[in-house]
């Protein structure tokens, strides 16, 4: 039994918790307290690690060894298509790719009904004659696109708007001078060809006073999901590749880094180590699926001296979108073809009617660079070549 003096005061408690006109209120708040401690009390007990065995059979699921060959062309050996990101909007498949024409990079968009087939759109960022920072270099790469393994893959607004991040810069040639990461945005269908809207300025520079010693020379592509989870604690996260070094900043290596954001607009770095790091030469090009309760991450690996071919895409994974578990078994694409014999490289990965699709950057060693397409189900061959005729932009 209660002592007499707390008997009384607990029944004091609960007569000033139910009170009328004040238990409404109180109640309509409880929900709104419990998603604030869900929220900032993410889950602590996730592992940091992927067990062996569960990579192995990841890597078994998702395999994708039959090569479909070359989906799209650029018109002359002087043109370099990259960077392949694909997502769906009302029923219509996107796809936007960067395209390099010895002044820099723009950002271009294709769109397709079945994934294989793709009808080019034209540019949706372009230089601009200006002297705006990004004034030769936009290499844009659309966010918030579903990233759960077999789902819709649709594109996600925020604020009534459609994102894409990208990396810029004024140098004229390819990924010259101070490159940093931007914001685009549009109102618009993102799948249709319109010029896409900026912000008037960088996010994230390799000049910030925040920079850590792994990303303060230059930056490169970047990925922007949203952590349903709010495993980071923040709403939106996004992984870059960006070069630095804590002694020498131009000699570094290329790393994936994070940063996170509740806004799209103000972004803040995330940890002081990269997540994937070989210490010489690349790792770059995330992008995300996620398979039951693991993440994973493809990207890209290039010039690593203990591996024969010279790039190539890797995968690894992760239960807290923080630490991550590289894969050590094969390349999940490799040069092997007349088209990607020099370079197979730059992921792009969706699973739809139970086929994967690993859209994937093919260059060959005569300079071509084009998107090629590699599937899990054998559907054919490509009749597409470096050498085929690639019809007008639609205007």
């Amino acid at each position: 039994m209660l002592p007499e003096k707390t008997d009384g005061l607990l029944l004091v408690a609960i007569y000033r918790f139910f009170q009328p006109e004040k238990f409404m209120i109180r109640l309509l708040c409880i929900p709104v307290l419990i998603l604030f401690l869900f929220y900032n009390n993410p889950p602590k007990d996730l592992p940091q690690t992927v067990t062996e065995s569960r990579m192995q059979e990841f890597y078994e699921l998702v395999k994708t060894p039959y090569k479909y060959g070359l989906i799209l062309v650029p018109d002359s050996i002087a043109n370099k298509m990259d960077c392949p990101t694909v997502f769906k909007h009302d029923d219509h498949w996107g796809m936007t790719y960067i395209v390099f024409d010895c002044r820099g990079y723009e950002t271009y968009l294709a769109q397709s009904e079945n994934l294989i087939q793709w009808e080019l759109l034209g540019p949706i960022m372009q230089f601009s004659d200006t002297t705006d920072w990004d004034v030769n270099q936009k290499a844009g790469y659309p966010a918030l696109i579903d990233y759960e393994w077999g789902g819709n893959y649709t594109i996600n607004n925020f604020d009534n708007k459609y994102w894409m991040s990208y990396f810029g810069g004024d140098s004229r040639g390819y990924e010259r001078g101070l490159l940093s990461i931007g914001m685009a945005y549009t109102e618009k269908n993102p799948a249709q060809r319109h010029q896409w809207n900026r912000l008037n300025n960088p996010v994230l520079m390799s000049t910030d006073s925040d920079a850590r010693w792994c990303n303060n020379y230059t930056m490169y592509k970047s990925s922007v999901i949203e952590d349903n989870e709010r495993l980071t604690g923040h709403r939106f996260v996004m992984y870059y590749s960006a070069k630095g070094d804590s002694l020498n900043t131009q000699s570094g290596a290329e790393r994936i880094s994070m940063a996170v954001s509740d806004d799209m607009v103000n972004w803040k770095r995330f940890g002081t180590e990269p997540l994937i790091n070989h210490h010489k030469e690349i790792c770059g090009d995330v992008v995300i699926q996620k398979i039951d309760a693991l993440y994973v991450m493809f990207y890209f690996g290039a010039f690593w001296p203990d591996h024969q071919v010279k790039a190539f895409n890797r995968f690894a994974c992760s239960y807290d979108l923080v630490h991550w578990t590289e894969w050590k078994g094969p390349h999940f694409i490799e040069p092997s073809e007349k088209f990607d014999n020099l370079f197979a490289h730059k992921s792009c990965v969706i699973k739809t009617i139970g086929i994967f699709y690993h859209f994937y950057n093919a260059v060959n060693t005569l300079g071509n660079r084009g998107i090629a397409l590699a599937m899990s189900t054998d559907l054919g061959k490509s009749n597409l070549s470096f050498n085929s005729r690639v019809e007008s932009y639609i205007k």
